[in-house]
């Protein structure tokens, strides 16, 4: 089966949100342009490893560049993107891998995020070779979205995504653990109950 690649070149917008509660988030890339909207499902964790990755990614450009580069040093000042992700949210995928790539001719960032797969490996050297012919796949590997973004959209993302992954719970302040709106057990406090 041919590999299903969702290209968006410059997209309107391209997003990181969130369904649900917090404690119990479910966050998404969500890029769009005109009616197509393509969603994909990714750990929390990721999200804020992308945004962090974005901003070093630029401030390299930036370096490089002596200041002579159209990428933004910090995210535009103008209104931010506070909107909610386009409903209906329908997951295409559940991303696995993701790739961030700087493009010195266009002055482009790409942003990859490839489909959760699993692979079957008898050794450590058999799951590294299967990874890497997994990532040179071009034409049957997994499902991936594929988005260009100028630096000021990147710098954008990088806010938001940053913004929507530390809104979830309230850390504990003695231990970091999320705190709940009932309480969590601090392992700090030897297990008595802390309220919120």
């Amino acid at each position: 089966m041919s590999r299903q690649v969702f290209l968006y070149d410059q997209p309107e917008r391209f997003v990181a949100g969130t369904v649900g509660l917090p404690g119990r988030r479910t966050f998404f890339l969500q890029a769009s342009a005109g009616s197509r909207v393509t969603s994909v499902a990714l750990e929390k964790t990721q999200v804020a490893a992308l945004a962090e990755r974005m901003d070093e990614l630029l401030d390299e450009v930036v370096r490089r560049s002596g200041g002579s580069t159209v990428v933004p040093a910090t995210a535009p000042t103008g209104p931010a993107d506070t909107a909610p992700l386009d409903a209906p949210v329908e997951e295409e995928f559940r991303v696995g891998t993701m790739a961030l790539a700087w493009d010195g001719d266009d002055q482009r960032m790409i942003v990859e995020a490839q489909a959760l797969v699993e692979l079957d490996a008898e050794s450590e050297e058999d799951l590294a070779e299967a990874e890497e012919k997994l990532l040179q796949d071009e034409e049957n590997g997994p499902p991936m979205l594929r988005v260009r973004l100028t630096g000021a959209q990147a710098r954008s993302f990088a806010k938001r995504a940053l913004d929507v992954v530390n809104a979830g719970r309230p850390p504990c302040p003695l231990c970091s653990l999320p705190l709940d709106p009932e309480g969590h057990v601090c392992p700090r406090q030897n297990g008595y109950r802390r309220g919120a």
